[in-house]
């Protein structure tokens, strides 16, 4: 029932009253009722059920002029609201021979002495057409992001700042059907253009698997999926540059992801297995080579503000050209302190990573440790503070190692604008140490920004 029928119908009773009540004033009391029942027709037009007992019509002084017209009026109209709420919340069974809006308006007619007015359709004469305002060319754009690595480094023995342009990015990432979607980041630093990743995935395969193909980064330990603008400080850890290569480790290939359906003290696994060729210097020397991957991640909400997380990862690959085959396997742990009602302005996040590096050239077996430790406290919504200790061995040739140690302080502008002054030291036994201070600036622009995992 809408609002201009309801209205009408009970202006009408009022009217009506009126009329039989010739120049007398209509008694509070009516007014009250018409009120009540005004409200409950309120509640089923919005789709509740009225709450409360059903309205009652007062009684009027006796010889009052009009008086029983207007209550015997206000009862026949009260018994048709009853009746409504009855069939829409009782579960009563609907009068199929009496249309309860017409019925109304009926009475309501034959009260003030007009013609009974035929029931209106209010059907559209047509059916809804919904019509996209979009240019249809815009739609099929895929989404479009880029960031900005800029750096201004001193470091021992100059004197002057050195500028650069650490990394450009840009991101484009559409979702192509119902089924799968496709990402490509592209890098540029110092005049070469490069393709950091670009995959095709799909979701919602049979046992619960995502299946990824193409370019990707891979999943060895907590931080390695991570861009280079995404990282907790300027650099990837020492192991991984030193294991794996400048920027970490990244393949072309096959990647099967899931969760397993068991839950181990209340935690969640997922598990990777991965099918990629690698292009890694410390790992194979030269050119490309066939590389299994596999990674085990457990996940536990400890409590509502605090969550842990324990990875294993194996990976490993032959270069038989040169005889030459290398072996990982790392371990990995993270716990993180962020308060649900401060989520946005203070978390704790400590990190730690071991790595076994073993390999066999030309029969002649090496076998090499290193790891980092990494904390991040955000103490305001701007401000973050870290520090990292990295300690590494060279994976293959004579036994050297290198460690250092990285503090940080960040202002986080916004999630499109972040500063940091970081500090580094690096001492290597072989060639000694190394220090400077960086100052990065990083900018985002588009949907998509620094995408953590």
């Amino acid at each position: 029932m809408t609002d201009r029928s309801r209205c009408a119908v009970l202006v009408l009773v009022l009217l009506m009253a009126r009329r039989g009540t010739a120049n007398a004033q209509v008694p509070d009391s009516a007014l009250g009722a018409v009120h009540a029942m005004n409200a409950r027709l309120d509640s089923l037009e919005a789709g509740t059920c009225p709450t409360g007992p059903p309205v009652q019509i007062p009684a009027h002084p006796a010889g009052a002029p009009g008086a029983d017209s207007l209550a015997g009026a206000l009862d026949r109209l009260n018994q048709r609201v009853e009746k409504l709420v009855a069939q829409r919340c009782l579960g009563a069974a609907p009068d199929t021979t009496t249309d309860d809006l017409a019925a109304l308006r009926a009475a309501a007619d034959s009260a003030t002495g007009r013609p009974v007015s035929a029931p209106k359709d209010t059907t559209a004469a047509g059916g809804t057409e919904f019509i996209g305002r979009q240019r249809n060319g815009s739609a099929m754009n895929p989404e479009i992001s880029a960031t900005g690595d800029i750096r201004l480094i001193g470091e021992d023995g100059t004197e002057h700042f050195k500028a650069e342009a650490r990394e450009f990015e840009v991101a484009l990432q559409s979702t192509l059907d119902p089924y799968s979607t496709a990402k490509v980041f592209l890098t540029f630093e110092d005049d070469h253009v490069g393709a950091e990743e670009g995959y095709l995935y799909w979701t919602g395969l049979p046992g619960r698997i995502r299946a990824d193909v193409g370019l990707f980064r891979q999943p060895v330990g907590d931080l390695n999926r991570w861009h280079l603008h995404a990282l907790p400080e300027s650099e990837y850890p020492l192991v991984y540059r030193r294991y794996f290569g400048d920027d970490g480790l990244s393949g072309v290939g096959l990647s099967l992801y899931t969760t397993l359906p068991v839950s181990l003290i209340h935690g969640t696994h997922e598990i990777w297995a991965q099918a990629t060729s690698v292009e890694s210097d410390p790992m194979f020397g030269t050119d490309r080579h066939t590389t299994l991957l596999g990674r085990l991640q457990n996940f536990w909400q400890l409590s509502r503000s605090t969550y842990g997380q324990i990875g294993f990862t194996a990976l490993g690959g032959d270069n038989s050209d040169s005889a030459l085959t290398s072996r990982v396997l790392g371990l990995d742990a993270r716990l993180t302190w962020r308060p649900p009602n401060a989520g946005t302005r203070k978390d704790l996040t400590l990190r730690a990573e071991g790595y076994q590096f073993h390999s066999t050239e030309a029969g002649f077996t090496q076998t090499r440790y290193g790891g980092f430790v990494d904390a991040a406290f955000r103490v305001s919504q701007r401000w973050i503070l870290g520090a990292r200790y990295d300690y590494v061995e060279t994976p293959r040739g004579p036994n050297t190692n290198e460690w250092g140690i990285a503090p940080a302080i960040t202002w986080w502008q916004s999630e499109f604008v972040y500063l940091r002054l970081e500090g580094q030291h690096l001492d290597n036994s072989v060639n000694g140490t190394d220090n400077r201070v960086l100052l990065q600036a990083v900018f985002a622009m588009g949907p998509h920004k620094h995408e953590t995992y």
